[in-house]
């Protein structure tokens, strides 16, 4: 069942000008890639040039190297990107780097 992105509270309003993690592995990010996406370019488009934002994803897409990193290589020119860690709860983490 797929979620409606209309009624999913935004992963942030706020730019922040410092470092911060999106949590991007609530059960409805579970259901629908396509959210963890569209959420993932929300959070670093409100990260400031010169710090990083955190993407945990959740565990059940896989690692984000089967989907994320084609998406964040479409931002290469603005963004670099490392992965961090599996959580213990299985989720990943990929630290974006924004310019």
């Amino acid at each position: 069942m797929s979620v409606s992105h209309d009624d999913v509270e935004p992963i942030t309003e706020t730019v922040h000008e410092n470092s911060w993690s999106a949590n991007l592995e609530e059960p409805h990010h579970g259901e629908d890639r396509s959210l963890v996406l569209a959420q993932a370019k929300s959070a670093i488009e409100h990260t400031a040039s010169g710090y990083h934002v955190n993407l945990v994803t959740h565990g059940g897409h896989g690692h984000p190297e089967t989907y994320l990193y084609d998406e964040l290589d479409e931002l290469a020119a603005s963004v670099e990107y490392e992965y961090v860690e599996q959580c213990g709860c299985g989720g990943h983490v990929t630290r974006v780097h924004v310019e």
